[in-house]
């Protein structure tokens, strides 16, 4: 009986996009997780950021040091900003708290993720 064996690849594009969504639902986890505990959250997620951030540069071939993501991290996260301020806002009233911490931190890491991902696409166009 023969195999149908198609090795399909996945483009770049495709790979930032898992890589991003990946990272977005663990931040939001995250956020969810620690609601209750103002900034305890924040060490995780700049972690999980900054992986995210190696990882797309590695897919569009560009290579960075952890540090260097990190200050990339710093540079795109201007908006965490906002995250604090719901955060103290609403973020240890049990249940909303929780959504709402999770959802900022799912969108502020899909907004870094996009912004590595222009990035590190720009870097490569201009090379």
């Amino acid at each position: 009986m023969p195999t149908n064996s198609k090795t399909t690849a996945l483009t770049t594009n495709q790979k930032v996009h898992g890589i991003v969504h990946t990272a977005a639902t663990a931040a939001a986890a995250v956020g969810a997780g620690l609601a209750q505990i103002p900034g305890s959250d924040a060490p995780v997620l700049a972690g999980l950021q900054t992986t995210m951030i190696i990882a797309i540069a590695h897919e569009h071939g560009a290579a960075i040091t952890k540090a260097a993501a990190a200050d990339l991290l710093l540079t795109f996260t201007a908006t965490h900003v906002g995250r604090g301020i719901s955060q103290w806002l609403v973020g240890w009233v049990p249940g909303w708290g929780n959504a709402i911490n999770a959802s900022t931190a799912a969108a502020l890491t899909e907004a870094v993720g996009w912004a590595a991902d222009a990035y590190f696409g720009e870097e490569r166009a201009a090379a």
